[in-house]
């Protein structure tokens, strides 16, 4: 299946370089505008300002976590991108931690490692939420 995102911003935060530049490019290579960065305050401080169409946030971080940076995000205003549409990248999948990640706020939990359709494909359904 062809997944295209033309005019889809996306802000991906992953403290994992090596991640971070493969999602960068796999999201780059199907149209989609990509903000990379490697922490999640760095993420937050560009969220407001950049207000990308979806955020796709690692869980575990070495500063603070996908955790944090999501219910900063979730106690924001909708008009100061409160209700970005997010995904969340981990490695954590047991049924416990996937229910922990939605309750947070997170639309959509995809597990580490994951498969490139499916990360597009979420991506794709985010980008439709208001």
């Amino acid at each position: 299946m062809s997944h295209q995102l033309p005019a889809v911003h996306v802000l991906v935060v992953d403290d994992a370089p090596v991640i971070l530049a493969l999602v960068t490019r796999m999201l780059e290579s199907h149209g989609a505008t990509v903000t990379a960065v490697g922490t999640a305050e760095r993420a937050f401080d560009l969220l407001e300002r950049l207000r990308p169409d979806v955020l796709l946030s690692d869980l575990e971080m070495s500063e603070k976590d996908g955790y944090w940076l999501i219910r900063r995000v979730r106690a924001l205003s909708p008009d100061r991108g409160g209700l970005t549409p997010a995904a969340c990248l981990t490695g954590c999948t047991d049924p416990e931690d996937r229910a922990r990640i939605l309750r947070a706020g997170f639309q959509y939990h995809i597990a580490k490692p994951f498969d490139m359709s499916r990360l597009l494909g979420v991506v794709g359904i985010l980008a439709l939420k208001p």
